[in-house]
């Protein structure tokens, strides 16, 4: 049996290349303010994995994904055990572009903080008056560039995001940058409002794209999980105050109420963040996680 080893391995996910597919292991770490946490949170993995999979699936008409499959079957025999079951997903290659695509359809969070400074996030001025958690206008688009692992993600404006492309795409920036804000704008859109028809409020979440090999946009990495999402319970909402949540959130405000935690979790922590996602999962596709 060939052995394969990550060429790739970010905060969570462990990447390997089969040839003409990658595989996307989602392991059970967690991470927050860029520090990978001392603990494992058992079954994160295949909860993100799965709910990628939901999604992509629901967003087809929209962009096209590279997902292949998340059955082991279909990857070779090295994947072809309990370590890599559930949490694998067998992907098309893609070039991929170094920006983050964030959507923010609610005001909390970093987003919040910038605009009781000065009424924008991101350099977009907003309405005057608006309540933490609140609901805005329109969802906007506020992009960043991808950091290297231990570094921080910077904001950027659409305009610097042209500029980033155009480098790398000389002639191709702007409709690089336009495609993908798009796009960005209708999933958060197609995927709120279903997610709010099962209890939950995606507040804000981040996608990333790359290209296929003939130059079309595709969505890639994870979409729309605990990770890379904000995502609340409908029940109970109320804007001006923060709000409970189903994602990292929980383990965010754990750690800023210990500071001197050295990035290690209580148990009660990791059961409550466990439940949380297997909560999400549960609600948004309608199925028990097994």
């Amino acid at each position: 049996m060939q052995e394969f080893k990550p060429f790739k391995e970010g905060k969570v996910r462990e990447v390997y290349d089969i040839g003409e597919n990658l595989i996307l292991v989602a392991t059970d770490r967690i991470s927050a303010f860029d520090h990978i946490l001392k603990n494992k949170i058992t079954d994160k993995g295949a909860i993100l994995t799965q709910m990628s999979k939901f999604w992509f699936d629901y967003t087809k008409d929209i962009v096209k994904n590279h997902m292949v499959s998340v059955d082991v079957k279909d990857m070779p025999e090295f994947f072809q055990s309990e370590k890599y079951d559930g949490n694998s997903m067998l992907c098309k290659k893609l070039e991929m572009l170094p920006i983050e695509c964030i959507v923010r359809g609610y005001i909390t969070g970093s987003g919040w903080e910038s605009y009781k400074k000065n009424g924008t996030v991101c350099g977009i001025s907003l309405p005057e008056g608006l309540k933490e958690s609140e609901k805005l206008p329109e969802p906007i688009y506020t992009p960043s560039t991808k950091a290297e692992l231990g570094d921080h993600d910077e904001n950027i404006s659409f305009e610097q995001s042209v500029e980033v492309l155009e480098k790398l795409y000389p002639g191709k920036g702007r409709d690089y940058a336009t495609q993908i804000k798009d796009c960005t704008i209708k999933l958060y859109k197609k995927c709120a409002e279903y997610a709010l028809s099962k209890g939950i409020i995606i507040a804000d979440t981040k996608f990333e794209f790359g290209l296929d090999e003939n130059g079309n946009v595709v969505i890639g990495d994870e979409m729309l999980t605990p990770d890379s999402s904000r995502f609340w319970p409908l029940e109970g909402y109320e804007a001006g105050k923060s709000q409970p949540s189903y994602d990292k959130q929980f383990v965010r405000d754990w750690l800023k109420a210990n500071p001197d935690s050295d990035y290690l979790l209580p148990d009660d922590v990791i059961d409550k963040t466990i439940a949380k996602y297997k909560e999400a999962f549960e609600l948004l596709t309608g199925r028990k996680f097994a």
